[in-house]
């Protein structure tokens, strides 16, 4: 479908679904971003649902300003996926084993790494900016500082929600690693510390919802926010890298005989700022539950864990600033989902998955999300379909 611009917004609301369809509290949320002074224009992908402050699901153009509550709490959250010389017919039968040795490797949830990953000693890695990487932290926020050896430590690391590992297989049969994360708890603490710092500032008093506050252009408070905003999403790019580096290792060890190689990791965040122009304006352009989708572009597009997910190549769409949707989208809450499934619905609706069936994840239940394949029709000018995949052991957090 083609977009379906929102009437009575200050500004054109594009949006690649049907707008009945958008929860009152989403739509609320999207008039609300509307009337900010420094928004340009706004696009709704088609997994568009209520979040803190903006929409997830949402691309916020503005001109000398951004919304760090916008941006997500999870600075750089995105995915990575690689395509293997495995087939379908390397795999074994019982492939817990295989789930057993990622979770091995890439600490879940709140655990971390003993010590700090050593990228020097991990096969392929580009180690070019990684001191330069860390003297940086120096200069981020005073109050996470003293957060260094933990973020460390993360680094590599999967952490909880909806993050996860898969092990898929393509319509071709063909195996993809692929994995979702971003910037951790020292991204969590950044991102929470600024949107502290933007509701104190006097130009955002007045706003029709606090959690819009806005650093301006020229500002001391824009210039520290900017700094660490894109320290944490370089952080993510790391984790996710460092993540993946050890996912291969795992695989060459379990699938020595194939004697295993990988394509070119495709990587995108979708919670980021970028600058980008537009009608000769440069823009701060926040996607908070989108990606990048320029023409050219590779894009990975999740499913929950037990459908699938694809990968996809941008057709560069100005219309919606370039993006495309991050994933699925939930169309219930955790909440929701824990009270209305149980385990026995889970096993049903992941059957086939080697993965987790237990009360810890029902809130991640496939029933908790839009439909994927509705979900990629309704962006077909914004992307086209590279492959579909099919997770065979799922990872969470």
């Amino acid at each position: 479908m083609s977009y379906v611009e929102v009437p009575g917004a200050n500004v054109p609301i594009r949006m690649w679904t049907d707008p009945s369809a958008v929860e009152d509290g989403a739509m609320r949320q999207l008039h609300n971003v509307s009337t900010l002074p420094w928004i340009k224009g706004l696009a709704v992908m088609p997994d568009v649902h209520y979040g803190k402050g903006a929409t997830v699901g949402s691309v916020i153009a503005m001109r000398g300003a951004v919304c760090p509550a916008a941006v997500g709490v999870d600075i750089g959250c995105g995915m990575s996926a690689v395509k293997t010389s495995l087939t379908a017919n390397d795999l074994p039968g019982d492939l817990s084993r295989l789930r057993s040795k990622i979770e091995q490797a890439i600490p879940v949830g709140r655990a971390m790494h003993d010590e700090m990953v050593d990228p020097g000693r991990l096969h392929g890695f580009a180690t070019g900016g990684w001191d330069d990487f860390w003297a940086r932290f120096d200069g981020v926020a005073e109050a996470v500082r003293f957060r260094r050896e933990r973020a460390a430590k993360q680094m590599g690391s999967l952490g909880g929600g909806n993050h996860f590992v898969e092990f898929c297989i393509d319509e071709s049969g063909s195996v993809w690693l692929m994995l979702h994360s971003g910037s951790r708890n020292v991204g969590k603490e950044l991102a929470e510390y600024h949107i502290g710092e933007a509701r104190k500032l006097p130009h955002n008093q007045g706003l029709v919802d606090r959690d819009l506050a806005v650093f301006v252009a020229d500002t001391p408070q824009m210039a520290a926010y900017r700094n660490d905003l894109f320290w944490a999403q370089e952080y993510a790019k790391y984790n996710r890298a460092i993540m993946m580096a050890l996912y291969q290792d795992v695989v060459r060890r379990e699938f020595k005989k194939a004697k295993v190689t990988f394509d070119r990791v495709i990587s995108c965040h979708h919670n980021y700022v970028a600058e980008e122009r537009y009608d000769g304006m440069d823009l701060l352009v926040t996607r908070k539950g989108a990606i990048r989708a320029g023409s050219g572009d590779f894009g990975i597009i999740p499913g929950s864990m037990g459908t699938g997910s694809y990968i996809v190549k941008g057709l560069g769409n100005a219309a919606s600033f370039n993006s495309a949707s991050h994933g699925a989208g939930r169309r219930m809450s955790r909440g929701a989902a824990k009270r209305r499934f149980s385990t026995r619905d889970l096993e049903e609706q992941t059957r086939g998955v080697e993965c987790r069936k237990d009360s810890g994840v029902v809130d991640e239940i496939p029933a908790a999300y839009k439909p994927i394949e509705q979900v990629i029709d309704q962006q077909r000018d914004l992307v086209e379909v590279v492959a579909k995949l099919k997770q065979v052991v799922c990872v969470k957090g």
